[in-house]
């Protein structure tokens, strides 16, 4: 107690009052707060950037071939993409590849109708947008259908190039000849969207 009386004096003999008072001042202390606030959401969000925990999960595919399908590179970047992306990682479909797939297909126009009869941005054939029991003309029930339908096809065919191929000619054709068929619009359509 008497070293808390000694100190006291002290400081106020020093003429620590005055500076004392002026750091406890509401400008100072809002200030100071301020300061404070700034560099702890300056670090917070730094850290929040390089947090692996916080980052969307890769998906990792391996192939019968033992090769990786490339990356997405198109040049379209409107509302669909944030929707084809999500379809593909709910479904643990590859998003490079189902992007590719749709650029494919669709060139990402969500009206798009193809001279099979083929719908919306996935192209899905309203009989398979039945067995999915998706609204082919609603652009993300369309993707959700796409990316599910993929994924069927990868669970069966073991392999993204097999999933590809049905996707574009029907599992049956690539029962049938036990691979990729030997179709060159289904050749082509593999070939484009896996990148070799």
């Amino acid at each position: 107690m008497i070293r808390i009386v000694c100190a006291t004096l002290a400081f106020a003999a020093a003429g620590g009052t005055a500076a004392h008072a002026d750091i406890l001042s509401t400008k100072n202390r809002v200030k100071q707060f301020k300061s404070q606030t700034s560099v702890l959401d300056n670090r917070a969000a730094r850290q929040y950037k390089a947090s692996v925990r916080l980052q969307p999960q890769k998906i990792n595919t391996p192939t019968k071939w033992g090769s990786a399908a490339k990356s997405y590179s198109g040049a379209y970047r409107g509302e669909y993409l944030v929707l084809a992306k999500a379809a593909a990682r709910r479904h643990r479909v590859p998003e490079d590849l189902f992007l590719r797939l749709i650029q494919q297909e669709s060139a990402w126009k969500a009206t798009a109708l193809s001279h099979k009869g083929a719908i919306g941005l996935a192209q899905l054939m309203p009989g398979t947008a039945a067995v999915l029991r998706v609204d082919p003309h609603d652009p993300r029930q369309n993707l959700e259908g796409g990316a599910r339908y993929l994924a069927q096809q990868y669970r069966e065919f073991g392999s993204w190039r097999l999933a590809l191929a049905a996707y574009n000619a029907g599992p049956q054709a690539v029962r049938k000849y036990g691979g990729v068929p030997p179709y060159k619009e289904t050749m082509n359509y593999v070939r484009v969207i896996w990148g070799s």
